[in-house]
């Protein structure tokens, strides 16, 4: 979450207008994340996110995002959902963008999970893999291989300046990873994001998932990929197999996984650290000037991204 556009009280009173959900009491800009213009909207009937899309959400894919949530809820998943207008729209427009307004989630992001709370975000994805099962619509992943390959495109001529040998290595793992590829792993509705701030905790117990916007179908497999590397690592880019084997722990009692999902995990682990390594390049090389938080540096990723090729099997990982 960051904000992009500035919102005026008076934007904001045309906007709730068209809405059935009170009057606005307080209204503050949420300055995290990389994607979105958020915003803390307090009325009188309750608390909610005021979301305008920017960036890489393209406005053609907010059916999916907002009914996925809506469709998440319906089985017993924790997230926001999106206020519909009073003429049941689930999505507007404001200052000339995509815009929709969400319930707001009780909870903490931790910034330091420990095992406990690994074992709960692992138990968390698995459920929602299950209640994800079935949705009508259908996303293509964006930021698989081929979107790799444009992001390397556009980053590789200024890679080692941020650092070195990082062209090398980006090149050698896209080949790879694009010759490797696997394609007949299960497949369903991912998160695709599910990092540490996404979810929420009251104690050691998961209150809720957020942020849906690069939600897709891809391998179940490779989100669970995406969650090990984002929460199993250490500050100094030691991979923390007591947080891996918690987490995986959680996520297959949910859900079992096949012989050949765990044989591909190492696979799957390059090409989530490659993902997020190029994204983040991408927008610390191309930053914006009006963002409130700087991008995230893509270093910690070329770091994983080491480690995973390095791996001989999924063992390694706490499998």
């Amino acid at each position: 979450m960051a904000v992009y556009t500035d919102v005026s009280f008076e934007d904001l009173e045309g906007l709730l207008a068209g809405y059935d959900i009170g009057v606005a009491l307080s209204f503050k800009g949420i300055a995290e994340g990389v994607e979105n213009s958020n915003f803390y909207l307090q009325t009188d009937r309750g608390a909610y996110i005021l979301t305008l899309y920017e960036k890489r959400v393209q406005t053609g894919d907010l059916p999916f995002f907002l009914g996925l949530m809506e469709h998440l809820a319906r089985r017993g998943i924790h997230c926001p959902q999106p206020m519909r207008d009073r003429g049941g729209n689930a999505s507007t427009i404001l200052k000339g963008r995509a815009a929709a307004i969400l319930s707001f989630l009780t909870g903490i992001s931790l910034r330091k999970p420990e095992p406990q709370h690994c074992a709960a975000a692992g138990a968390a994805l698995a459920s929602f893999h299950a209640a994800a099962d079935g949705f009508a619509l259908s996303r293509a992943n964006a930021l698989s291989v081929a979107g790799w390959r444009e992001l390397a495109d556009a980053t590789t001529a200024r890679a080692d300046a941020v650092q070195g040998g990082l062209a090398e290595l980006i090149g050698q793992t896209l080949a790879a990873l694009a010759r490797d590829w696997p394609s007949s792993l299960p497949h369903s509705v991912i998160h695709a994001d599910l990092f540490p701030d996404n979810v929420l905790f009251m104690g050691d117990q998961v209150s809720g998932v957020i942020d849906f916007y690069f939600a897709c179908n891809d391998m179940l497999a490779y989100d669970l990929a995406i969650l090990l590397n984002s929460w199993c690592f250490e500050p100094d880019g030691a991979y923390n197999i007591t947080k891996g084997k918690a987490m995986i722990a959680g996520y297959r009692a949910g859900r079992e996984m096949s012989a050949a999902e765990i044989d591909a995990m190492p696979l799957l682990m390059q090409g989530a650290a490659l993902r997020f390594l190029l994204t983040r390049l991408y927008d610390w090389l191309n930053p914006d000037p009006n963002a409130l938080v700087r991008p995230k540096d893509p270093r910690e990723y070329s770091k994983k991204l080491r480690f995973h090729l390095a791996v001989k099997s999924a063992t390694e990982y706490g499998f």
